[in-house]
């Protein structure tokens, strides 16, 4: 067990001090009929890959969980319907699909505590107990940037679309998961050309 801690340590210190600028990155975003993972489900999974500060939509994916037990009110954000479910696929199939990126990628959200919260208890009920190297928050990159320019935050200041219009990038306004995905990819290229202004960008730096 103490080695085990000792190796995942060394190796997560190493990736620290790596250069993030020609990381392999995998950018997840959810969509979800509420906001607790206790009583919520997933609705839809998808990502985009980043690779040497490319983004490469051929290997982007998106899914509808056919498993979704009710949807409530979410079709009205994301416009999900029943038979779009019934056509899906497993919950499972899509958390192998995706947990078999762990060991290449970062993995990297806007806003991981409510999407990462979701995965966490979709995989240990899947029980998928593959680790991922590292996970990224741009939701939190930008709120340490915003505080170091000692920026008064506001409230909305750090959603997605805020965050892309500080960076001058086109406003995305469907609730689709592979277009946040995608937006949320290109925010985190900015959000590392900001921060590194031409220099050598250390991964630990976007933690």
């Amino acid at each position: 067990m103490v080695k085990t801690l000792l190796t995942r340590y060394i190796k997560r210190r190493q990736l620290l001090a790596q250069n993030a600028l020609s990381q392999r990155y995998l950018v997840i975003d959810l969509e979800l009929t509420g906001l607790d993972p206790k009583q919520h489900e997933i609705v839809s999974v998808a990502w985009v890959v980043i690779d040497n500060q490319c983004i490469k939509m051929s290997e982007s994916q998106h899914f509808i969980n056919k498993d979704v037990k009710s949807l409530e009110q979410s079709p009205i954000f994301h416009g999900i319907s029943n038979e779009a479910i019934a056509n899906g696929r497993s919950l499972n199939s899509i958390l192998k699909s995706l947990s078999a990126h762990f060991n290449d990628c970062i993995l990297v959200f806007h806003n991981a505590a409510l999407d990462w919260g979701f995965l966490k208890v979709a995989l240990k009920q899947a029980n998928i107990t593959t680790r991922p190297k590292l996970i990224l928050d741009t939701l939190h990159i930008e709120k340490k940037r915003l505080l170091n320019q000692s920026t008064e935050i506001k409230q909305d200041d750090l959603t997605l679309n805020a965050c892309r219009t500080r960076y001058e990038l086109p406003s995305y306004h469907c609730h689709h998961a592979l277009t946040d995905a995608q937006a949320t990819a290109e925010l985190l290229l900015a959000q590392c050309h900001q921060i590194s202004c031409g220099k050598k960008l250390k991964v630990g730096e976007l933690t």
